[in-house]
């Protein structure tokens, strides 16, 4: 089972089907997708896939990314959680909102929420968030969340950033 996790403005919780509209919304967005994968928006199937993906990371690894659902309006706004799927330099903090709720510090409000999760009741050392190197506004949130920039690696055939923050860190903050 997914566990939910509540924030003061979010609710993180598993995906449902119900929420495919907002999430192929999202997906089909250019500036919503430009740093993510391939840069490439995604189709409603492709959206679909990638949404049962991410309930099967759930299911591989016993932790995933949560749907954010803003609290007052019950709008499913966006993906954020703990991401590592096979080849991954490590457990990811990954975010990814609807593009009209940016610029609202929903990102970094779920995040810290996920970091938490991840430190708390995963017990990992250490936490990365790979961003693309020109994705000024995630390098942001990875700031915010104290997260160092570590290096670089490549992704899917793109060179990123990698952020990281250790556990001994996050417990000095």
């Amino acid at each position: 089972m997914i566990p939910q996790l509540e924030t003061q403005r979010l609710i993180l919780r598993g995906f449902c089907e119900a929420d495919l509209d907002a999430y192929a919304d999202m997906c089909a967005h250019p500036e919503v997708m430009r740093y993510i994968g391939t840069g490439q928006p995604f189709s409603r199937g492709e959206s679909w896939r990638n949404m049962a993906m991410i309930i099967g990371h759930w299911q591989l690894r016993g932790y995933g990314l949560w749907a954010v659902e803003e609290s007052q309006t019950g709008e499913m706004i966006g993906r954020i959680g703990c991401w590592q799927p096979e080849g991954w330099p490590g457990l990811e903090i990954g975010w990814s909102l609807r593009r009209d709720y940016w610029g609202y510090g929903f990102a970094t409000e779920a995040a810290t929420a996920a970091m938490n999760y991840a430190f708390n009741q995963l017990q990992r050392s250490q936490i990365i968030s790979l961003i693309h190197p020109q994705n000024v506004a995630s390098v942001r949130v990875a700031q915010k969340l104290g997260e160092k920039l570590q290096g670089t690696t490549e992704i899917l055939g793109t060179e990123v950033l990698v952020y990281g923050l250790s556990r001994e860190d996050w417990q000095k903050m």
